[in-house]
Parts: structure tokens; sequence; C-alpha cells
């Protein structure tokens, strides 16, 4: 009965010293969830409200349109100049083209073709020199030569014994003498059909039109004195109305309109088609956490060398759409002229290409676009009209990616003069200077991203 009452006793004084600690124990303090305040909720706001935050992000918004507008500016008077310049100047120095007069007949027609050349003056008039005919020991011909070896842009002869033949069909009243033959105006439109559609070709026919037309009626003068005119004029009416004609024989003639999508327009989408695989490799690296993964050699590697492979693939593609759509490849070379603009494709786009991967570790891909501009500006500027007619600050032309590769295509398609040799080389120096300069930037932006996260793992550290 004792230990039951003891026990008992014992219940008591714990319950009541268990409500005895409870009643003095602190309070835990009553929390009311925050609800956020309706002005700071995304999706919310008015433009032209003023509060804090959306001040703030109206102010950023503007600074950057407007500063992105004054770099458009920038580019319009410090880029595009350089294309409007190539275009709307060169008509100013046609003079720097060269064109042959030889006269292989020394009779009155040759002295009256080269006396009309002589007298042709004027900057925005090619520059006609007049050569004896004994430095081109094979006729006519060799003039020609001349022309498909770029010694000039047009020439023109005076064919041999052309006043003789001419006489002699006069006196025997021959019908069936071409007047045509007197004189053979050689032209390469295939070397660059701009200047020659809009400059030379015109320039050839109009000189040797009004040559036609004088020598016509000065020989008329003489003629009209014989006493067989009247006959003449019946049997063989040319030989008096136009005894001297011309004929206009172009070797190496623009016939493949498709060509321009490869030797000129063509070459900005490639330009194009490299810059878009550039951004796609940045975003691989930077999306997949792979770049900050590597170490600084590897990650210089995989940027030189897998851009490279993949320009191998994507080139021969553009290189099949060019044969898909009837580009004869092979008028040269056979069929080893396809292979080689495949590989000449490949090393201009992993030129220009490579260039842009390693502006873009500079620039990133915020700034990037106004290299680009520079890029395709500088290069379509001097593949458009020859560089001798262009002003002299253009002689960066013949270093520029495009300008060997029309050189190339021409080379392969219309025959021109054969310097393959050299437009590759000049790739390869673009691709080296790439190879120098990726590293470069690539160790210096490295450095800096070492250095950011370190301070971000001290303050972390510091935090802690």
């Amino acid at each position: 009965m004792s230990d039951s009452y003891s026990q008992e006793n014992s219940y008591q004084r714990h319950a009541t010293e268990k409500s005895e600690a409870h009643r003095h124990a602190p309070m835990a303090p009553i929390t009311t969830p925050v609800v956020p305040d309706a002005e700071d909720k995304p999706f919310s706001h008015g433009l032209f409200d003023n509060d804090p935050a959306t001040s703030s992000a109206r102010k950023g918004w503007l600074k950057i349109s407007i500063f992105g507008v004054l770099v458009l500016f920038v580019m319009i008077w410090g880029v595009l100049p350089i294309y409007w310049a190539a275009l709307g100047r060169s008509y100013n120095n046609v003079h720097n083209l060269s064109g042959y007069v030889v006269d292989f007949d020394g009779g009155e027609i040759g002295q009256a073709v080269t006396q009309a050349f002589k007298n042709i003056t004027g900057s925005q008039q090619m520059s006609w020199l007049i050569l004896d005919a004994a430095q081109f020991p094979g006729g006519p011909d060799e003039v020609a030569q001349a022309l498909l070896d770029h010694r000039c842009w047009a020439a023109v002869t005076v064919n041999p014994q052309a006043s003789t033949n001419l006489n002699a069909s006069i006196n025997a009243a021959n019908a069936s003498y071409n007047t045509t033959q007197a004189v053979t105006a050689y032209l390469t439109s295939g070397r660059n059909e701009n200047i020659y559609r809009g400059t030379i070709t015109p320039q050839v026919i109009s000189i040797l039109t009004n040559i036609s037309h004088i020598f016509s009626l000065s020989n008329s003068q003489l003629l009209a004195s014989r006493s067989d005119i009247s006959t003449l004029l019946q049997t063989a009416p040319l030989l008096v109305i136009q005894p001297l004609a011309f004929t206009i024989n172009d070797i190496r003639p623009f016939n493949v309109p498709v060509a321009s999508a490869v030797d000129y327009v063509g070459l900005i989408y490639l330009l194009i088609l490299a810059f878009v695989l550039t951004n796609q490799l940045l975003a691989a690296r930077v999306e997949s956490g792979f770049e900050k993964r590597l170490r600084l050699r590897p990650l210089i590697v995989i940027r030189l060398l897998w851009p490279v492979t993949l320009y191998f693939f994507v080139s021969l593609m553009y290189s099949l759409l060019s044969l898909a759509f009837g580009v004869p490849f092979g008028r040269k070379f056979g069929h080893a002229g396809f292979v080689i603009y495949w590989m000449m494709s490949w090393c201009s786009m992993t030129a220009l290409g490579l260039a842009l991967e390693s502006m873009i570790t500079l620039l990133t891909i915020k700034f990037i676009p106004i290299f680009l501009i520079l890029w395709i500006i500088s290069n379509v500027s001097v593949a458009f009209y020859p560089i001798e007619v262009l002003p002299a600050v253009f002689r960066y032309g013949f270093a520029m990616p495009f300008y060997n590769v029309s050189t190339t295509v021409r080379a392969i398609i219309f025959d021109t003069k054969n310097q393959i040799g050299l437009n590759f080389g000049v790739q390869f120096s673009w691709i080296l200077i790439s190879c120098i300069t990726l590293p470069i930037f690539q160790w210096l932006v490295r450095r800096r991203q070492i250095k950011a996260w370190e301070a971000s793992q001290r303050a972390a550290r510091e935090k802690a």
C-alpha cells in the first residue's frame, strides 16, 4: 500500500515539474508568410512605371539599345565605305587596264587603226599600247596568248595583208570578200565578267565602230572618182559602204551564268556557313561545360582541329551543290577539276572560319558580328572588279581569301591563267595566322577565367 502511494506521488511530482517547465519555456515566434508586393511581380509592369526596379531595367535597356545604334553608325561610316569605294571609283581607274594594238598589216588600214588608238586619252579609257608586230613573230595567235597570260586586258590586231586584200577585192569587185577579216579584237570575259560587260567590251566596240565609220568615209571619197564606181556599188556595195569592219573574238567567254555562285556571290555564303558553325561550336563547348573541364592545351587542339575536320565535310556539300546545278568543273582539268575546287573551298572555308574562331575568343558572341561585317566587306570589295581599277588601297585584295578562290574558279571553269598554286598558298597563310593567334587569345582568356574562378572561391570561403 505504501509502495503504491509512493509511486503515485512520484507520477504527480513528475507531471507537475513538466507542466512548470513547459509554462516557463520561451515561446516560439509566430511567423507570418511573406506575400510579395504586387508591384515587384514579374510580367506585371508598364513601360513607364516609376518603381526602382523598372526604372533601373528601363535605363539599362536604353543604354544597350543606344550603344548598339552607335556601333551600327561606326560600321556604316567605317566599314561599308570600303565596298562603296570599290564600286563607285572603279571607273576613274580604268586607265590602269592596258590593251595591246598590233599592226600586222602595215597598210592604210593598219595606219588608220593605230592612229585612232593613239589619240585615245582619259582616265575612264583603257591605256592602249601600240606594239611592233616584230614582238609577236607568231602573228595574231601570239597576241591572243599574251592576253591569256594576263599581260593585257584586251588586244586588237590588224591582220596581215588586210589593206592588200581590200584593194584587190575592190579592183576585182569581189562581193565575197568579208570585210570583218581586217581587224580582230580579242577579249577574255571569263577573267572578270563585270569589268568586261560594263567597261572593256563596250569601249572596244565603240572605238572600232568609230574607226570603221571614219575609214569608210575617207575610202568612199577616194572611190568616188573611179569610173567603175556604179558597177562596184551594184556588185559589191559593202566594199564601198563598209570597207573596214571587225570581229570580236572572246577567247575565254563567261558562258556559265551559274559560275557567279562559286566565283563571287557564293563566297559570301561560304563565309556565312563558317560563321554559323563557329557559333554552334562555341555553344557546344560552353553549354556542355566541356570547355571548363579541359586544360588549355587540349582546348586549343580541339578548337583548331575539330572545326577543320567539320569544314572538310561542309565544303564537300557546298561543292556538290554547285556540281548538281551544272557548273562545268571538268573543262580544264577533267574530273580533277571538281576535286581542286573542293579542296580550295575547304582551304578557304578554313581560312575564313578559323579567323572567326580566333576573333570570337576576344570579342565574344556579343561583338563578333562586327568583325563578320568587316571580314565580308573587305573580301567582297576586291572580288567584284579587277583590283587594277580600284583605288591603290585595295591592293591588299591580292592576299584575301575571296580573291584567290575566285581566281582558282575562273582557271578551272574558264581556262584563264593558272595561278592555283599561289591561290592555295594565300589560304594556307591565313590558316597559319589563325593557328598562331587563336592559342594566344585563348591563353589570355583562360588566364582571366582562372582569376575569376579563384576570386569566387576565396569569396565563398570567406562567406563560410
